[in-house]
Formats: structure tokens, C-alpha cells, sequence
């Protein structure tokens, strides 16, 4: 209400009411389970893999809690041409907030390291260019995607939307026999080491090599669409043996 009818002094209550009397009768727009309004979009046929263009994000953070306080210290994003990742986007990022010891630790970013690396609102543009037009893939992609639309909404009041691919759901399904469906099992299964754990690149890269994997698995079980990557397939009737 204050940025398109410049409606300085609407409170919230106001301002939802008029909302509601301008986008609601209008079926052109929907309101989302936490009150915002969006397109409705039209009804979507899932892409044939062979069309689908992979962007795969791996981000470093503060912590776990990506709406409680915690952010990104470090965000890469690789896509796929063929099977040779390709990454496109680098960059740390200065959370603006102290990293604990075990973050410091574990991914060896230093707050010197961050000092003067930008904050996520001075790189957020390159970043959605990066991935623009692309499927959202990360392994553990519901921690990924929480983190990186906390901090796109946060610095630019998007709601970042559109298709996301979980590898590790991936290789839960296609690799049931596997012990543990982490970064570090599913890579050393597909024969891939991983170059700099626990950075963003580094796993990016990683990630990026098992999707190609596993894109493959479920092609052999019969996939053709993005859909069918989080549908099992059902196995085609085998004839009766004579």
C-alpha cells in the first residue's frame, strides 16, 4: 500500500483490508497460507529433463535457524552443462551478526575472512540472475531454500518461488541400500571426491556431479519429467515367465 498507492500512514489493519477489496475479487491474484497475495499461476506441465536447466546452491550460515536470527556466511551456485558443473556464482558474505566456534571450525570462514566481503542485499541480484530460469537444487534443499529466501525477502521482499530438486531425497529413493543419504556417503558411492567440504563451492560441485548421477538412475527406472524425479515410476508389466 505504501510503495504502489503511496499510502504513507495505512497501518496493517487498513492496509489489508484494502488489499483484500482491490486483489480479491480479481482471479488473477490468490493469497498465499501467511497472508500474502500472488499470481495465480497458470496450470504447469512439468518439463522433460532434457529441458530442465540445473542450478545447484550450497550456502555456509551461521546456524540452522534460517527465520530465528541465523544467515548466510557463504553461497555458491553451479550449474550443469552436460555433466561438467560450471559454476556461476561465488561469494562470501558478511552476516553482519558473529559466527559461533563450531561454524569457524567446521568451515574454516573467519570473521577477518568476512570483514569486507558484502552483505547478501549488495549480491542478492547477481545471485537470482545466476539461477534465473533454473530448477532449485541442493542437497537438503529445504535448508538451502529456507536460507535463501529468508535472505532474498529480507533484502529485496521477494517470495522466491519455483521448482526445487532435494538430492538427498533423490538417493534416498534411488539408493535405498545406501547406510546414510549425507553429502559425504552418497558422493563416495558415485566414486566423487568432494574438494573443499563444508564450503560453499566445494559441495556445490560435489552436489551438482550426484545429481547428474542420479538423473541417470532414474532415467534407467524411467523418468522423462521433472515431476517423475520426486514420483517414483512404476515399473513397467513385465511379461510372465514361460
Amino acid at each position: 500500500m505504501r510503495d504502489v498507492l503511496g499510502i504513507a500512514q495505512a497501518n496493517r489493519h487498513t492496509a489489508d483490508r484494502i488489499a483484500t477489496a482491490l486483489l480479491g475479487p480479481d482471479p488473477r491474484f490468490s493469497r498465499t497460507t501467511d497472508g500474502r497475495w500472488t499470481l495465480v499461476s497458470a496450470p504447469i506441465v512439468s518439463p522433460t529433463l532434457e529441458a530442465c536447466r540445473w542450478a545447484v546452491i550450497d550456502v555456509e550460515t551461521t546456524g540452522v535457524r534460517a527465520r530465528r536470527g541465523d544467515r548466510i556466511i557463504e553461497i555458491a551456485v553451479v550449474t550443469l552443462d552436460g555433466a561438467e558443473p560450471r559454476v556461476v556464482f561465488q561469494s562470501l558474505v558478511n552476516p553482519g551478526i558473529p559466527i559461533p566456534p563450531f561454524v569457524r571450525s567446521l568451515t574454516g570462514i573467519t570473521e577477518a575472512m568476512l570483514k569486507e566481503a558484502p552483505p547478501f542485499d549488495a549480491v542478492v541480484d547477481a545471485l537470482l540472475h545466476a539461477f534465473r530460469d533454473c530448477v532449485f537444487v541442493a542437497h537438503n534443499a529445504r535448508f538451502d531454500w529456507a536460507f535463501v529466501s529468508a535472505e532474498v525477502e529480507r533484502a529485496r521482499g521477494l517470495l522466491l518461488q519455483g521448482p526445487r530438486v532435494c538430492t538427498m531425497r533423490l538417493a534416498r529413493r534411488l539408493l535405498p541400500d545406501l547406510p546414510r543419504r549425507n553429502l559425504d556417503t552418497v558422493s563416495y558411492h558415485f566414486g566423487i571426491t568432494i574438494e573443499g567440504r563444508h564450503r560453499a563451492v566445494g559441495d556445490a560441485v560435489a552436489a551438482a556431479r550426484c545429481l547428474h548421477r542420479l538423473v541417470g538412475l532414474a532415467k534407467d527406472q524411467g523418468a522423462t519429467t521433472l515431476a517423475d524425479l520426486t514420483t517414483p515410476i512404476r515399473p513397467s508389466a513385465r511379461p510372465p515367465v514361460q
